[in-house]
């Protein structure tokens, strides 16, 4: 039984629809947990270094799973995957509202809400390309502006929520919401299954029939002498107690050894099969595993991915916490709120949008370099982040908010990237590695900034060395493949011997 082929329409729409309604409701309040970190801040008291740690959790953890979640979905389907991560997400944010400290939102809030999230990213992208193939891109593209249309709505309907129901009614309500991810996932029907033949296995993959015919000469007669040993002393046994029995059981006696005999014979054989194939068997899963690694070392050989990865570790460092403190930095610029016209988050969700679907037309063109687009993203976005505290006034927040949220929208030609760096052979293995990395930048960069503000009592400082890691990133990168990029094609490059591809959550 095999999947029928993609119908790139149909039923198709109505999995992008609810796949765009899924991130809409899972990643709304993750996104826009920078409303909800003033008033944890006010609440608990404690450093903003250690506050920021719920909102960066929340976002990293489901990035730094992504292999757990990519082993969910592929093992129980998109469907079973979603329904219980509606309940996780929905849980985690109700359990929230009653939080007594702020360790407790380090787990309800930052890993049960960030791990739910990471799983129904992983579904509502498995599923859309399982229905779509010449209709991918566009598919792909439409489900993930879900997130970003989510942080533009929930910024907004958080704060109204606070003031009308106080921080606790809010995180009760927002988990509500996210309860109807429970029917966009009854939505999720999967393909339909053909009667056709399964493709013919693999040599490793025929182990159970292999086992049968070929055997290991020596392993063999070691198992059965040591089987046959064991048999004759029990044998050496049961005659000396047959001395002492009546003759007219003899007969009967002998009857049931011949039985016994004949069922050791074939216990003896399925204790050898049994035994070569757990052998194979464990030889096979070794061999994969040194073969995953064998991939892993060939690809930070490659200059341009070993700058990759630690650009999209800067970056995630530098350019994840304006999402975050934005609204805190308007307060610390004692920006009064009748200035404001719409929340900064808001602006950075809607102009992510945007970028997404700008830079995403851009990288279609076949006279644009995908990688040197990048690179500009990266150089312009160190660029504002510096120039965040001269900013003053709400007009000039807005503006940087903008572009900030415009140029974060480069994670649309991420994947670009990715393939023309290590080849599409290899997308799947290299872009778990980087969502790995990028998932402890978005970890690490809320805290970092915060602890900088603890430290100084200003943002000034803070995002200075947040412009300089992106921007050290972004010339890394870009010297990095100057030289070298002619290098890195994958059609030029020489893969080992027995690659091994690892499915992550985000390999789309």
């Amino acid at each position: 039984m095999v999947l029928l082929k993609s119908p790139d329409g149909g039923w198709g729409w109505v999995i992008v629809l609810v796949s765009f309604f899924t991130q809409f409701f899972c990643y709304g309040s993750p996104l826009a947990v920078g409303v909800l970190y003033l008033e944890w801040l006010d609440t608990f008291g404690e450093g903003k270094g250690k506050t920021a740690w719920i909102g960066s959790l929340a976002s990293g953890v489901g990035l730094l799973a992504s292999p757990v979640c990519s082993a969910c979905v592929s093992s129980f389907g998109a469907r079973p995957v979603t329904i219980f991560s509606g309940f996780m997400v929905a849980g985690g944010l109700m359990m929230s509202s009653f939080a007594p400290n702020i360790y407790f939102l380090f787990f309800s809030y930052g890993i049960i809400v960030g791990l739910g999230c990471g799983l129904l990213y992983t579904a509502t992208v498995t599923i859309t390309c399982q229905y779509f193939d010449k209709r991918r891109g566009l598919a792909l593209g439409l489900i993930s502006t879900g997130s970003s249309v989510g942080l533009f709505i929930y910024a907004a309907l958080q704060r109204e929520l606070i003031e009308l129901y106080g921080l606790d009614g809010c995180l009760l309500i927002v988990g509500a919401l996210s309860l109807n991810i429970l029917a966009c996932g009854s939505l999720m029907r999967p393909l339909e299954l053909s009667d056709s033949p399964l493709p013919e296995k693999s040599c490793l993959e025929k182990v159970p029939d292999q086992y049968l015919i070929y055997y290991e000469k020596e392993n063999v007669e070691e198992n059965t002498s040591i089987l046959e040993k064991g048999y004759s002393e029990e044998k050496s046994v049961n005659n000396m107690s047959s001395r002492d029995c009546k003759q007219d059981s003899i007969l009967n006696k002998n009857g049931l050894i011949s039985i016994h005999a004949k069922e050791t014979d074939t216990y003896k054989q399925k204790v050898v099969e049994q035994t070569y194939f757990c052998k194979q068997l464990a030889k096979k899963k070794w061999q994969l595993y040194l073969n995953y690694w064998e991939e892993t070392l060939f690809l930070f050989k490659n200059k341009v991915f070993s700058s990759l990865f630690i650009a999209i570790l800067l970056f995630d460092i530098g350019g994840f916490p304006p999402s975050l403190l934005m609204e805190d930095v308007a307060r610390s610029s004692n920006i009064s709120e009748e200035e404001y016209v719409m929340p900064l988050i808001s602006i950075i969700g809607i102009m992510t949008a945007v970028g997404k679907l700008v830079l995403g037309v851009l990288a279609d063109f076949k006279w644009i370099n995908t990688l040197y687009l990048y690179v500009i993203t990266l150089i312009m976005t160190g660029v504002a982040l510096v120039a965040i505290p001269f900013a003053k006034s709400y007009i000039m927040l807005a503006v940087l908010s903008g572009i900030l949220g415009f140029l974060t929208g480069n994670w649309s030609i991420f994947p670009y990237v990715t393939t023309k760096t290590v080849g599409i052979e290899k997308l799947a293995h290299a872009y778990g590695i980087l969502m790995f990395f990028a998932g402890l930048g978005n970890s690490l960069g809320p805290p970092i900034v915060g602890w900088f503000y603890d430290w100084t009592q200003t943002y000034d400082i803070a995002f200075c060395f947040s412009g300089l890691c992106v921007l050290l990133g972004g010339f890394l990168l870009l010297v990095a493949a100057l030289p070298c990029w002619d290098n890195c094609n994958y059609q030029g490059a020489k893969p080992p011997p027995n690659t091994y591809s690892y499915t992550v959550a985000s390999s789309v």
